[in-house]
């Protein structure tokens, strides 16, 4: 894992070297293992290396075998070893044993389309010297990043994280009031546009190519599921093996490193999985990781404890409280760039510091099995509500909902309400954006609390609607309505927050490397074969993954309560003596000038005031004020300046 850079000159033009350096040098966190450059003839590339694969001979930039094809790399090619192979086979020589070498001989195989034959994750950057062709592309998912802004001479620059294009000269250190926008309604940005004028973001799946003054960006694959009734008429044994098999094989694929794998232990059935897989097959002396919360709505130690008994791995865990989420939450905007809606971010970036800590540098995660196999209550949710908008007057079918939350049911004096804020929109069920537009529409009413002056450069919800609209595949009208709504989880929330916000971003910055075997393009592909009845049946989640795995993981965990991961938000703001509490002081408020000053205070004041805790929109509220001056204060103010860690590890539980 590791940070790229780089600089296309102007034809005729020489590269700055010092911006280069600068802009490289500012992703020390990304690779703070080695550092390496190529300039020649108005090309630069630049690198920061995280040694994981060929430790010794994997430095970047690096060439083909007459130093006419060069990469800088960020990422994993996971099937390297059999891609070598074919290709030695062919003639190629090789001069290392990285996976970074095979990119340069694939592509003098087959072009710009040697991305279709790499099974991993990443962020590549190619210079074909002869053609002055530089290549950038993203892996299929959007695991790892890239960011680029088309300068005014007609140059082009380009990195993996914002913060080192923000140091080339030029480029306008300014908030994006449209980018804002799009993240209050959708959470995320919609790519190319990010929440800063000038600079883009390269969508997943995508490849640009920069040839002869021409910019061609291509999608080179796409979420994509069958038609209705274009489902294979299978058992579920059938899809049980099936799945069985491809995950072993992706989890076998992504333990290969020339340094120890770890894992994460949420508690949950993903990460559970992911361990037990590890354990039986490949190694007895796992090492796993957990985060446990102080405050005890939020704690799922009780389960992770359970895992680690069943499996008895070498378990290492962080405690954290609302003042550790509150100094680490300057250090969170720093690496994630954006403005968030949640906290949840700061607790992960304090559990990947553990890990460094611990002196490892990689580990698996279960991210990606929610989003594949509908695991979560917006999925079960959209179905409970087209099951009622078949009769929209029956007094039993809202109860459905009673069973995804147990609030509704447990409170019969909040059920009308309820009732009320789930039938919103709820016959409309041929809207593409049936399954999320609830939750887009509640959270853009925090927009409310922002400067008039700010919120009047923002685009209308259906002006917000209408960029959306091209970014995502025309034919999903065809798809079960299930599979709709997963796709925008996975093309959205998925890509542009888990696995950037709360996932590389959380666990580089401080030098670890995330892998995710639930999301081997193969698994993602079968998984869109399965029949939706195989996912939620009835309104059990993720049936298909439980059956396929209950002889490897407890009951207790299979069957467990659905827990989504949270941290609490606005408590963590209330000790004035960190970065973050001093950036919503109504002082740092009016200076800034994109929050109403007045409406926050009194959104405050209402948590402090009757010892009630504020309603989740009102939560995230507050994330969003805070995470968005954190960001003026970071990036604008303090000019891209990274904040100091103010934050402090608490070990608990075994360590045997």
């Amino acid at each position: 894992m590791c940070g790229i850079a780089g600089i296309l000159a102007p034809e005729g033009a020489p590269v700055d070297g010092i911006a280069l350096r600068r802009m490289t040098r500012a992703l020390t966190h990304r690779g703070p293992d080695a550092e390496g450059y190529f300039e020649k003839d108005g090309m630069g590339l630049g690198h920061r290396r995280l040694s994981i694969i060929d430790l010794s001979g994997g430095r970047q930039p690096m060439h083909n075998e007459d130093a006419t094809v060069w990469t800088s790399f960020n990422g994993e090619i996971f099937n390297y070893i059999e891609l070598r192979e074919g290709l030695v086979k062919k003639g190629h020589r090789f001069a290392t044993h990285s996976d970074t070498e095979v990119i340069v001989h694939l592509y003098e195989e087959y072009g710009t389309s040697f991305v279709d034959h790499l099974n991993g994750q990443f962020a590549i950057a190619l210079w074909d010297i002869p053609r002055r062709r530089l290549v950038l592309t993203r892996d299929r998912v959007g695991i790892r990043p890239l960011f680029y802004s088309r300068r005014p001479d007609g140059g082009l620059i380009f990195a993996s994280e914002m913060k080192a294009l923000l140091t080339y000269p030029g480029v306008p250190r300014e908030i994006d009031p449209v980018g804002v926008a799009q993240i209050t309604s959708f959470w995320v940005n919609i790519p190319p546009r990010t929440v800063f004028k000038g600079i883009e973001e390269l969508g997943p799946g995508r490849t640009i190519v920069a040839e002869n003054g021409s910019f061609k960006v291509r999608q080179y694959w796409r979420h994509s599921f069958p038609g209705r009734k274009e489902y294979e008429d299978r058992p579920l044994a059938h899809y049980r093996e099936r799945l069985r098999d491809i995950l072993y094989d992706a989890t076998t694929l992504q333990l290969r490193s020339d340094v120890p794998v770890a894992a994460y232990l949420s508690g949950g059935l993903d990460s559970s999985i992911t361990c037990a897989l590890v354990k039986k097959h490949h190694s007895n002396d796992l090492i796993t990781f957990s985060v446990a919360f102080k405050d005890k709505r939020f704690d799922e130690r009780e389960y992770q404890m359970r895992m680690v008994e069943h499996l008895k791995t070498d378990h290492r865990s962080i405690e954290v409280d609302d003042d550790d989420i509150g100094r680490d939450f300057a250090d969170v905007v720093w690496y994630a760039e954006r403005p968030i809606m949640r906290t949840a971010p700061a607790p992960l970036l304090a559990l990947s510091r553990l890990v460094r800590g611990n002196g490892i540098k990689v580990v698996l995660t279960g991210e990606g099995a929610d989003e594949i196999f509908g695991g979560y209550n917006i999925f079960r949710e959209d179905k409970a509500r087209r099951f009622w908008a078949r009769q929209p007057e029956s007094k039993f079918r809202p109860l459905a909902l009673g069973k995804l939350y147990g609030y509704i049911a447990r409170d019969s004096n909040a059920s009308t309400f309820w009732q009320l804020f789930f039938r919103k929109g709820m016959e409309d069920v041929e809207n593409p954006y049936y399954s999320h537009l609830i939750r887009w529409n509640n959270t853009s009413q925090m927009r409310r609390i922002l400067h008039p002056d700010f919120r009047a450069q923002m685009p209308s919800e259906e002006a917000l609607i209408e960029d959306l609209d091209p970014y995502l595949d025309s034919g999903r009208d065809k798809w079960h309505p299930l599979c709709r709504a997963q796709y925008l989880e996975m093309v959205l929330f998925m890509s542009g927050y888990l696995l950037n916000s709360q996932g590389d971003r959380m666990m580089m910055g401080n030098s670890i490397e995330g892998r995710y075997p639930f999301l081997d393009h193969r698994l993602i592909e079968f998984a869109a074969t399965v029949p939706p009845k195989y996912k939620i049946h009835g309104l059990e989640e993720k049936y298909l993954l439980k059956r396929s795995f209950e002889d490897l993981v407890p009951s207790s965990i299979v069957n467990r309560p659905k827990q989504p991961y949270r941290a609490p938000i606005a408590a963590c703001f209330r000790d004035g003596t960190s970065l973050a509490a001093g950036c919503i002081t109504p002082e740092a408020l009016k200076s800034a000038g994109y929050v109403n000053a007045d409406a926050f205070g009194r959104l405050m004041a209402k948590g402090r005031g009757n010892g009630v805790p504020l309603g989740e929109r009102d939560e995230m509220a507050v994330a969003t004020v805070t995470s968005l001056q954190l960001l003026h204060r970071l990036f604008i103010v303090d000019g891209a300046q990274a904040p100091v860690a103010q934050s402090q590890i608490k070990e608990t539980g075994p360590r045997t």
